[in-house]
């Protein structure tokens, strides 16, 4: 990571570019000003500058192509997750409504209302998961905002009650999160461990990114029951790395490595993969640059430039990290050769689509895109927002 002092140096030597979410230390995920975006030529794939060699086994080319719109009509769509059938639940961020969507025909049905949600800002229900045995227990879990805090729950989903009553009362299983106006996180989602993980803002305080006993700028790592994971830096704590600004992208690779995206503050956005216990160097240093910033912090794997990017969710397919971006109106690929990058980022999509939330993995190779146009910060077109689905390679 690099000081922001060393801006202009770094940013020349740069390995990958890719783009910030924001403008001043107050500034939303929207990232200021969208007009002062460089210009875009729509469906062209922008490499970013120079960086990996490729490795043999992943093009450093890849291809998108929109196959399908599921469905459209969707309101401040935010997470989304997979049925084991390939169904689709998806939480809007305003309303606090979970609805279904049908993977064959994209039929939309409310399952219900989470309550207790709170919207305001970049607040909301955000996040949702499905527990990893949901076939045995049929456990929603929802990462959300309340009048005090950001706290995780479960329901139980029952599809044989009526329409907008399908989901039951729920349990909270970890509070406490602090909220704000901008950097909630909220991205949530069970590891190949079957424990649940949740990446967290700093809430725009950022002295707590770096405060081990707080869970706001980091990622949380917990049992179902909400409880510490063993294995944990910290037998006592949820606490699985610090450091973070605000993580709303959550995603293992072929070899249950852990990815995350990050927004950044007036330089560098961030891919990172994740260790236990990390530092990854909110607020004190920001992109590439560890070695002039000391060994404490971790580097990404790949930066953005401001505009290029405001990383939400992220996916992986065909070798590549897949990452939305809100106001880089982009999808990124990022192939990946282990642990680094194999080539340069490529971007898809370019403002095609408008504001992009949400990617996950869809069940026959491609990817599901989420777009975020109606959330206050966006420009609706006809039909929004919308679920596409991407044949990628």
């Amino acid at each position: 990571m690099q000081r922001r002092s060393q801006t202009a140096v770094l940013a020349a030597a740069s390995l990958l570019l890719a783009a910030g979410c924001s403008s001043g230390g107050e500034k939303s995920e929207n990232g200021g000003d969208a007009s002062s975006a460089p210009p875009r030529s729509p469906g062209a794939s922008a490499p970013a500058s120079p960086s990996a060699s490729p490795s043999p086994s992943v093009a450093a080319k890849g291809s998108v192509k929109v196959t399908a719109t599921l469905t459209t009509g969707l309101e401040s769509p935010w997470g989304v997750a997979p049925l084991p059938g390939g169904d689709l639940l998806v939480a809007s961020r305003d309303t606090g409504k979970i609805v279904k969507v049908a993977a064959d025909g994209g039929k939309k049905t409310e399952l219900g209302s989470v309550p207790g949600v709170d919207p305001g800002g970049e607040g909301g229900l955000l996040g949702i998961a499905v527990s990893s045995t949901f076939g045995a227990d049929h456990q929603v879990y929802a990462y959300f905002t309340t009048a005090s805090d950001n706290r995780i729950a479960r329901m139980i989903y029952d599809e044989k009650r009526p329409a907008g009553n399908q989901l039951g009362a729920p349990d909270t299983l970890f509070k406490g999160i602090p909220k704000g106006q901008i950097h909630n996180g909220g991205r949530i989602a069970f590891g190949p461990d079957k424990m649940l993980y949740a990446g967290t803002g700093e809430t725009g305080d950022t002295g707590l990114a770096q405060d081990k006993d707080s869970p706001a700028g980091k990622i949380l790592r917990m049992t179902p029951d909400g409880e510490p994971a063993h294995g944990n830096p910290q037998a006592d704590s949820v606490v699985y790395d610090y450091g973070h600004r605000n993580v709303q992208g959550l995603a293992w690779d072929g070899d249950k490595r852990l990815w995350a995206s990050e927004f950044g503050q007036d330089t560098w956005d961030e891919l990172n993969l994740i260790e236990p216990g990390k530092n990854y160097g909110w607020p004190e240093v920001e992109g590439k640059g560890k070695g002039d910033a000391g060994s404490a912090f971790v580097d990404p794997v790949a930066q953005w430039k401001t505009a290029d990017a405001s990383p939400s969710g992220i996916a992986y397919a065909k070798g590549s990290i897949w990452m939305a971006g809100l106001r880089g109106e982009r999808l990124w690929r990022i192939p990946l050769d282990g642990k680094k990058a194999a080539a340069d980022p490529q971007a898809f999509l370019d403002g095609e689509y408008g504001r992009l939330r949400t990617v996950v993995a869809a069940g026959d190779g491609g990817l599901w895109l989420v777009t975020s146009n109606t959330d206050g910060r966006g420009d609706p077109r006809k039909g929004d927002d919308r679920i596409l689905h991407l044949k990628v390679s």
